[in-house]
């Protein structure tokens, strides 16, 4: 296997809104990253995924972008971002930007072009289609926008509709067009000129569309087309000639978000001699608490469908590709509140889960916030809420007569401005974030929650990932370790092997409030062992061979 700095790497994501106000305007900005670059460095993360800060209209807090090549005014300047790079450079940390080109703004220069007229030279920048002559639907296709509502917006111009997988104010571009797919290359290596190094890739398999746009199917006025646009025809055409074009001329790291990917796809995108990207988001396990409504259905999650996935995703791109490890980001609730305890056991739970994640193969990804045991938010109304996609859902479901009570439990449970309350970082007024008002109101248990508190207690969710991230740098089994599922059946522990050479970990998680016990399969022979971490005392001369377990209790323990 080749070794990388990237596989090697813990990868630290920022959303800017919601990091640190410097202004007093409520919005967190890239001077407010700036002043915690110390706090960055200290936690010892290597890599920073920082989300969208071009300008934009907020339409999708930044994903819908109007200038590539601009910074958001409320974020602060071209200025301001170069001190970043610098300041993040000087403390031996690496800067990756979120690359977002499936599509656009409605303000971007190119739409605004491309809707004035049918031979505009942008025309073909965007996808536009003639409707439908019928009294059922008007549109070019039934397909379902991902933020609910049709994927079609006519505009009254022209007398088209053009395509919109998310917002309306999203235009998809037209990656057919080889001069759309020339202006990304351009915008990728003007950033990569200024020192970057790498990109996060939106939705990135979703660029590739099925010839003719066919029909979606299931229920509904509007149906799934994801058939049509996820993994398309010529995503790896697109992806090898950006390679080819951009990304082989840079030493960098790129990790593509391609929802609905199963291993066999994934390893197309990631194998090493594919010529495409580093690693890829995949969201089966995201998936894991779903309904057959969708994800605002929310079913029980099992652990066993867990191990079953996590494990499938170790196994099958062993030897062939890179994993990336995560249980929460910006679009997906605190992993703290969906797959541990963020009552009682909150901070054994966090620390059971950071373990699982930074024990795995792959590069782990912490979610500002994530080291701190940052829980879920319930606001009392729809209104305190400032996601578009929980707005159109909510709209939408009252629409088909679902009951108020029961649509807000989901937003509680699965809503994306869970992740995206502003990060708790002491116990003064608005948990330190801004002097003003915050653009989303922070979680009201900051005065306990926060960094602050954090940093002062030895014992803290935050030291015990400064420990789980030393031990990455110290162990090249839990870098590269082959991964080995022990207790299949086991319905509370998940436990594992990794082994590297001469080296082998033991890894033992309880995922439940409940005591239990281990029993080591006696297929994992030993003659002594190292303690290298846990989350509760460990007693030397413990016997390996049956341990009783305590409320998610986790260790990681070195064979010999």
């Amino acid at each position: 296997m080749k070794k990388t700095w990237w596989k090697e790497s813990v990868v630290y994501q920022i959303y800017p809104r919601s990091f640190q106000d410097s202004n007093g305007d409520g919005i967190g900005d890239i001077p407010g990253i700036i002043s915690r670059l110390d706090y960055l460095q200290k936690l010892g993360v290597d890599v920073i995924w920082l989300c969208p800060v071009y300008e934009s209209p907020n339409d999708d807090n930044g994903y819908d972008i109007s200038n590539y090549r601009g910074i958001m005014d409320e974020f602060g300047t071209i200025e301001d971002w170069e001190r970043l790079l610098d300041g993040l450079h000087s403390r031996g940390m690496k800067l990756i930007m979120d690359l977002v080109v499936n599509h656009t703004s409605d303000e971007h220069a190119w739409f605004v072009e491309s809707r004035k007229s049918k031979d505009n030279p942008y025309r073909d920048y965007y996808i536009w289609r003639d409707g439908k002559d019928s009294k059922e639907a008007k549109e070019p296709n039934n397909w379902s926008s991902i933020f609910s509502g049709s994927a079609w917006k006519y505009d009254e111009a022209t007398e088209q509709y053009y395509l919109h997988l998310f917002s309306k104010k999203q235009p998809d571009l037209n990656w057919e067009n080889e001069k759309v797919r020339r202006e990304v290359y351009d915008l990728m290596t003007w950033w990569l000129d200024k020192g970057i190094d790498g990109f996060r890739m939106d939705v990135i398999n979703m660029i590739s569309k099925v010839e003719g746009l066919p029909d979606g199917e299931g229920e509904g006025k509007y149906k799934d087309g994801s058939k049509y646009f996820m993994n398309g025809p010529r995503i790896h055409e697109f992806l090898q000639e950006m390679n080819r074009e951009v990304l082989s001329k840079y030493d960098v790291m790129t990790v593509g978000e391609t929802p609905g990917v199963s291993p066999e796809e994934a390893a197309l995108y990631v194998g090493e001699d594919r010529g495409e990207l580093s690693m890829v988001f995949q969201f089966e396990s995201m998936d894991i608490d779903s309904g057959p409504g969708g994800k605002w259905f929310v079913t029980p999650w099992k652990l066993l469908d867990f191990k079953r996935i996590m494990s499938k995703w170790q196994t099958e791109l062993e030897g062939k590709g890179w994993n990336s490890l995560f249980l929460n980001n910006h679009d997906q609730p605190r992993m703290v509140s969906r797959f541990g305890d963020d009552g009682k056991y909150r901070k054994q739970s966090a620390k059971m889960l950071g373990t699982l994640l930074h024990t795995m193969q792959g590069t782990p990804f912490i979610y500002q916030g994530e080291e701190l045991g940052m829980t879920n938010v319930k606001f009392a109304t729809i209104e305190e809420y400032q996601d578009i996609e929980t707005h159109n859902m909510f709209n939408e479901h009252r629409e088909a007569g679902r009951a108020v009570e029961e649509i807000m439990a989901s937003i509680y449970s699965k809503g994306r401005d869970n992740a995206r309350t502003p990060m708790q970082w002491d116990a003064t007024a608005h948990g330190g974030f801004t002097t003003g008002t915050p653009w989303l109101v922070v979680n009201p248990n900051y005065q306990e929650i926060n960094a602050g508190e954090a940093m002062a207690d030895p014992d803290s969710i935050f030291h015990y990932y400064r420990r789980l991230i030393e031990l990455r740098k110290q162990h090249e089994v839990i870098v590269y370790g082959k991964y080995q599922l022990l207790l299949e059946d086991h319905e509370h522990i998940y436990a594992y092997t990794r082994t590297w050479g001469d080296e082998r970990l033991l890894v033992i998680l309880n995922f439940f409030a409940d005591p239990v016990t281990f029993e080591l399969p006696a297929s994992v022979g030993y003659q002594s062992y190292e303690r290298l971490i846990g989350n509760y005392e460990w007693s030397e001369g413990t016997r390996l061979e049956q341990m009783e377990l305590r409320p998610y209790e986790a260790q990681v323990l070195r064979l010999s």
